[in-house]
């Protein structure tokens, strides 16, 4: 398979735990594969539909015809695909096409989650901020939403000691085991990803 990065390395003088380590280390990698490619598949969904909501709607999705869309829309999609697709939900996907109208400038490494998150704060600024710094730091959507909310850009725009207000998050919100071994969100086994509900 030429496309695939994990490589396999023959030694027959492993130990069990090397041999267990290995193998972890391909189920891991596999499903940060599935969930890298998912996620961006998801992410563009979301964006797209957002923009096809912002297009039709306009500036208003409140207004009247805004609003009956909305509700056309969420009792079709939640029929033929399930939940996620509520107004609610629906109204989220416009506000990230407004929020993040260039889609060049999305980073392949944030979830829909993160997205989420990045979408509550007002301030541009901060929030290009807390995207540049959940991608370079390798922030999970839990880290990246007690950082916004511990107001981090405020307190590193602050702080003479910024090593030590940036360093804090791995003391506060440490990542998962596997998310330090391995340098990915892992959310959930290769089985999970085809369940709608995780990416809403």
């Amino acid at each position: 398979m030429k496309d695939n990065p994990i490589i396999v390395q023959n030694d027959a003088s492993l130990t069990e735990q090397e041999t267990l380590n290995s193998v972890r280390g391909y189920i891991i990698a596999a499903q940060k594969q599935v969930y890298t490619a998912v996620n961006s598949a998801m992410v563009a969904a979301y964006w797209n539909i957002g923009k096809q909501i912002y297009e039709a709607c306009g500036e208003n999705e409140r207004a009247g015809y805004g609003r009956q869309l909305l509700k056309f829309l969420s009792e079709k999609l939640t029929a033929e695909f399930g939940k996620g697709f509520d107004e609610r939900n629906l109204r989220s996907m416009r506000q990230f096409y407004v929020t993040f109208p260039n889609w060049n400038a999305l980073r392949s490494e944030l979830s829909w989650t993160h997205y989420r998150s990045l979408m509550k704060v007002s301030d541009e600024t901060a929030r290009n901020f807390y995207l540049e710094e959940a991608v370079k730091s390798g922030w999970s959507s839990r880290q990246l939403d007690r950082q916004i909310n511990s107001f981090y850009y405020q307190r590193i725009l602050a702080s003479r000691d910024q090593v030590s207000v940036a360093a804090e998050i791995d003391t506060l919100e440490p990542k998962p085991e596997y998310e330090k071994n391995h340098q990915g969100p892992i959310r959930s086994g290769i089985s999970g990803f085809a369940r709608q509900r995780a990416f809403l």
